[in-house]
This record gives structure tokens, sequence and C-alpha cells, in this order.
């Protein structure tokens, strides 16, 4: 009965109206507010206050219906671990003349690229490769986008330009240690730029360095004032002081921050062997193993929230760092092990993705590997979807964390009876390929397309059969 009280509360909201900030590197910010002046647009999200330069800004538009996805994640720092950072433009010599050669018809001409690699001229099989790479991260496709920037460093290995797009790529397909040492060449080569500064940043918070992730920040702002840089900054001082006399463990997989008093040996031995048990777990269901040890912090309840600022109904935190609160958990219960495997989930999915997963798959795959199932909310469900008053599929591509405990509640059972009917439908080895289409670049309706044959509105339909088959309604 109280699913379906949440249910009803949740239809009854309706959408608020926000203001939409676009800006010239293709980002849009949905804001509650926004404030101009001579040189910066100010913009609130819920009680916190931002600004960026004025010049990074496209246009304003006033009075727009915000997705059900926006709101913190949305203006501010996510929870892909997935920096939101456009690399500098790049300065090649003759770019606009290769780019005619390399890219046609929205495509990467591979034979230009290979007589460019075989011609006498380094600066242009770099540029080519460039270009290619750039090509395909702007659609999405990181990991061919990271071939190719490979490629052009062959050629241009002291280019700091082409480090920092590599090193971004690397990144975002699961290899933050593999992008320190290039990331930390871009800085010394460029020791002036802010985009390399704040790269290096990204990828020492990513892999743990975040005292020096802090220094890197922090000189990169004094070269340039940027928002999102200084939203991270926030965040990893933040988690810095919160965490300045934490200790630390590590496993095969795991790097563990936990604050003495509060744990005991047994306690954090039992929890890595949690941990493992559980990785290995995931890397039979998904067939795929993370390249870089995962972090995992302890807290107590208060610093847990101090930390990530997230809302009252987050159960734990996974911002490409698993951040779990603990207060009163005197050993590893079956409810903290349900709670690793979720957040741990989420880790694996981001990478295989190439953090490119929406929402909804996201959770719902986390759930289903904690052992949750939605036939709590069986006939719930039916209701709603046999009504048409679900919370569409599109909508929920973006992150949950603005939602409030009624929405969370209907969007988390939703996003479990989808990812459960794909499962029970065509198997898990279906969505290991949609998460694999998926950090290729493909939207999710065309993965879905591309794997169970379904867009949204076949996929929609396909759940309200199943789900009244079950429930009745």
């Amino acid at each position: 009965m109280r699913a379906f009280v949440l249910i009803l509360v949740l239809l009854q909201t309706l959408p608020s109206a926000a203001d939409v900030i676009h800006l010239k590197n293709g980002r849009t910010i949905w804001a509650d507010q926004v404030r101009e002046s001579k040189d910066r647009v100010e913009y609130d999200l819920g009680e916190d206050t931002y600004a960026i330069p004025k010049s990074s800004v496209e246009r304003i538009d006033a009075g727009g219906i915000a997705p059900a996805h926006s709101g913190a994640s949305a203006g501010v720092p996510g929870n892909s671990g997935a920096p939101d950072i456009t690399p500098p433009a790049p300065s090649f010599n003759h770019e606009a003349d290769v780019a005619e050669k390399v890219i046609h018809d929205g495509k990467v001409d591979t034979d230009a690229l290979a007589r460019l690699a075989q011609s006498a001229n380094p600066e242009l099989a770099a540029t080519g490769y460039f270009l290619a790479g750039k090509h395909e991260s702007d659609h999405g496709n990181f990991q061919q986008a990271k071939r190719y920037y490979e490629s052009a460093l062959g050629f241009q290995p002291d280019n700091s330009t082409l480090l920092i797009y590599y090193a971004a790529a690397l990144m975002r397909t699961g290899h933050a240690s593999e992008a320190l040492a290039y990331a930390q060449h871009a800085a010394s080569i460029a020791p002036d730029s802010p985009d390399a500064i704040a790269m290096l940043g990204f990828v020492q918070f990513a892999s743990d360095h975040t005292l020096n992730a802090i220094r890197s920040w922090k000189k990169s702002l004094g070269l340039r004032p940027d928002a999102v840089v200084s939203q991270y900054l926030a965040r990893a001082e933040r988690e810095s002081s919160a965490e300045s006399d934490f200790s630390q463990r590590e496993s095969s997989h795991f790097n563990l921050h936990f604050e003495g008093k509060d744990t005991s040996e047994t306690f954090r031995r039992d929890l890595l062997a949690t941990l493992d048990s559980e990785y290995d777990d995931l890397v039979r269901d998904l067939g795929y193993s993370p390249r870089n040890n995962i972090v995992v912090t302890l807290y107590t309840q208060q610093t847990f929230f101090d930390v990530t600022r997230a809302p009252s109904w987050s159960g734990a935190i996974n911002d490409g760092k698993l951040r779990i609160p603990i207060s009163g958990v005197p050993s590893v219960t079956p409810e903290l092990a349900r709670v690793l495997k979720h957040e741990l989930t989420h880790s694996f999915v981001s990478q295989m993705s190439s953090n490119r997963c929406p929402t909804w798959l996201n959770e719902g795959i986390a759930q289903m590997e904690e052992g949750k199932s939605s036939a709590s909310y069986g006939r719930q469900l039916a209701q709603l979807f046999g009504a048409g008053n679900e919370i569409p599929f599109n909508m929920l591509e973006g992150s949950f964390m603005s939602f409030s405990t009624p929405e969370a509640t209907v969007a988390y059972a939703e996003s479990l009876a989808a990812t459960e009917y794909i499962r029970d439908a065509y198997g898990m080895s279906e969505i290991a390929r949609i998460l694999e289409r998926l950090s290729q670049g493909s939207s999710t309706e065309a993965a879905l397309r591309a794997t169970v044959h379904s867009d949204y509105r076949q996929l929609r339909d396909e759940i309200t059969s199943k789900l009244k088959e079950r429930y009745g309604e």
C-alpha cells in the first residue's frame, strides 16, 4: 500500500520552471534562477550558487520546463566519476584542409588516415588522427577516440593538446592510472596551461591522490577561473578535510579508506573479503573486470552527508569512488553486503559503458545484482504502466539525485522492472552488449534496437504486457 501511495504522490508532482544556460562548448545547465553581471553568469541550484565566465555562455533561455533528471547533476559534478571538462581548442596547422580529407559524411575516412600516416609529414598525420579522435569522442565513442589519439601521439608525443585529449579519453574508458603519466607530461610541457593542469587534477583525483588534485586545481584556477574545476575542488576539499585522519588498506582490487576508531580490524578484513567476493560475482555476471583499483571510503553518517551533499534518501554514493555510511554497523551485515554489491556494480557499469549508461539501466543492473526484485511493487507497477502514467524512460536517463523520496521510489522500481525484463527475455549477455554499444557512442535507443530490437516505445509496451500477465490490472 505504501508504494501505491508514493506512486499517487508522484503523479501529482509537476515539472518545475527553470532557466537553461547554453554553453559554447555544447553543454547545457538547468538552473533554478540565473543572474547576469558584466563578466559572469551566476546561477542557483537548490541552496547552492555557482558562477561561470560570461564569455563561455552562448545564450540563456528563461522559463523552460526542467527534465526529470535535472538538478544537482546537471550543473555540478555528477556521480559518474568522469570530469565534465572541455579540453582546449586544438591549434594545428592546416587543420581545415586535413579535416576535409579525414571526415566524410559524418564518418572517419580510414584510407585517408592511412595515407597521412605514410606521408613524410608527422604534423599532418598527427592532425588527421587527432581530428578522427575528436570526431569519435564528440559522438561518444571514447574507445575508438582513445585509439586515434594514441596514434596521433605516435607522431607528436610532446604535443600538450594531444596529451590532454588522450588523458581524458583514458579517464572515460576506465584507465585513470594509465592517464596519470600523460597528464603529468602535458602539465610539464605546458606549465602555464590551465587546461593541462586541470586535467592533471582530474586524473589525480580519480587515481586516489586527492591532495595532489587539490594543489593542481588551485593552480589551474589561479591561471583561469572555471566553474567546473571550482566545484570539483570544493568537493575534494570536503573529502580531504573529512578524511584527514583516515587510514588505508589495500587488496587486489580495492583501496579502503576508514576512520580507525570507528571500525575494528576484523570488520575491515571481513569487508574487504566481501568486496572481493562480490567483485568476482560481477566479473562472472557481466564478463568484465575493471582495470584500476576501486576506492571505498567508510564514513560516519553525518560525515557521509557532509562530504557527498547527497539527498536524505540515499544510502550510499558512487561518484567514481564508493562512499559508504556505516554508523552503528559493527560487522558486515547482509544489508551492508547488499549496499556494497549495489555500489560496486555501478563501478563495473560505468567502465563498461564509458560512463554513458542511462541511469535507469545503471540502477536496474545494480538492484538486480544486490538481489532485489520488482515483484514487491508488481501490482502498483502494473497499474502505473497500464494507465500510461509511468515515468517515461527518456526522463530516467539522467541522474535521480534531485528526486524527492516518492519520485526516487518509483524511478528505482521502474528501472528494476525494465532491467529484469531485458534479463529474463534476452539474457545477461544482452545487457553486457547494450553497455558495449553505449561505450561505442550509441544512443540508448540505438543500443536497444541493436541488441533486443526494441526502442523505448516497444520496450514500454513489452514491459506493460509482462506486468499485466504477472500481476493483472
